[in-house]
């Protein structure tokens, strides 16, 4: 497993990585409240605005303030890589 930068030198694990999302939505928006109250939100936003929603295999979910296409292509860059 590689890891990828979601911003601000944070790093997650790209093969832990289940889904990038919009963080707009009302469902985004309750996913992200009931992370919050079960412990499982993690913040990498440097208190920037929330642009990506990051949902790990652990089930956590990671905010980030990089746009979802950035983060996708960056993952994509790292499979033609290998």
């Amino acid at each position: 497993m590689k890891p990828l930068n979601i911003g601000f030198g944070n790093m997650v694990m790209e093969g832990r990585v289940i889904a990038i999302i919009n963080p707009d939505s009302a469902p985004s928006k309750r996913l992200r409240d009931e992370a919050k109250q079960q412990n499982r939100l993690i913040d990498a936003t440097l208190g920037r605005k929330t642009k990506t929603l990051i949902i790990t295999d652990s089930n956590h979910v990671i905010m980030s303030a990089i746009n979802p296409e950035t983060i996708s292509a960056r993952i994509e860059k790292g499979d033609k890589d290998e």
